[in-house]
């Protein structure tokens, strides 16, 4: 079994960390969300809101899944 990079588990912890923040953030805009009317129309800073939230939580969440994708390609090609 291959030694583990101290630096790759920083960046995994701290890779998880910002998926757990912005899903934090996401998260807190839960109750904004439920309390919309049905039948009226969403507010425009709510849905900038919206974006901003979703697109950080889409980014780190992404980048949170490729770092693992490459972590695991490299010790698949390390035990091949």
């Amino acid at each position: 079994m291959a030694m583990t990079d101290p630096n790759e588990i920083r960046a995994l912890k701290a890779s998880l960390r910002g998926a757990l923040d912005t899903a934090a953030a996401l998260a807190a805009l839960q109750g904004k969300v439920e309390a919309l009317d049905e039948h009226g129309d969403i507010p425009a800073e709510d849905l900038e809101e919206l974006w901003r939230v979703t697109s950080g939580h889409a980014i780190a969440s992404t980048a949170l899944r490729g770092f693992v994708t490459t972590m695991q390609t490299r010790r698949a090609a390390t035990t091949s």
